[in-house]
């Protein structure tokens, strides 16, 4: 699922974004991404099990150590990681009712865990940079 220009400005109007698999590694996409978006305005929350602290903001190991609401998941890891992160985000939007959207970046798909996230009632995305996208789109 690549997702509509329509599409990509639903989950680029929302706010809050947990990043799994945000790096603390400058240069790294999964850093310079977020930072991007930071920069932009949005709120973001790295998941990542072994940093204490990314882009200024506490890094929690998974997305049911986040407090409050998210808005979107966007994930920077391997493809075959994929199935258990959306079976880490449905059950966050079961247990929160929280998650809307799930935009895996470039390079990173598999289309039976989307199917069952579109099933669960997230907007997906994959395969797309969210960085690109909201340049794009944005200005």
């Amino acid at each position: 699922m690549t997702g509509s220009d329509d599409v990509l400005r639903e989950l680029l109007a929302m706010d809050r974004i947990a990043v799994v698999g945000c790096s603390s590694t400058p240069g790294k996409a999964a850093h310079e991404v977020p930072a991007y978006l930071q920069d932009q305005g949005y709120e973001i929350v790295p998941v990542n099990p072994f940093a204490d602290e990314i882009l200024g903001e506490p890094a929690v190991e998974s997305l049911q150590d986040v407090e409050g609401d998210i808005d979107l998941v966007n994930v920077f890891r391997p493809s075959d990681e994929l199935e258990a992160i959306v079976d880490e985000v449905i059950a966050r939007k079961t247990a929160a009712d929280d998650v809307e959207g799930l935009w895996a970046q470039l390079g990173i798909q598999d289309a039976d865990p989307e199917a069952r996230a579109a099933d669960a009632g997230l907007t997906v995305v994959s395969d797309r940079c969210m960085k690109i996208e909201h340049q794009r789109l944005e200005s």
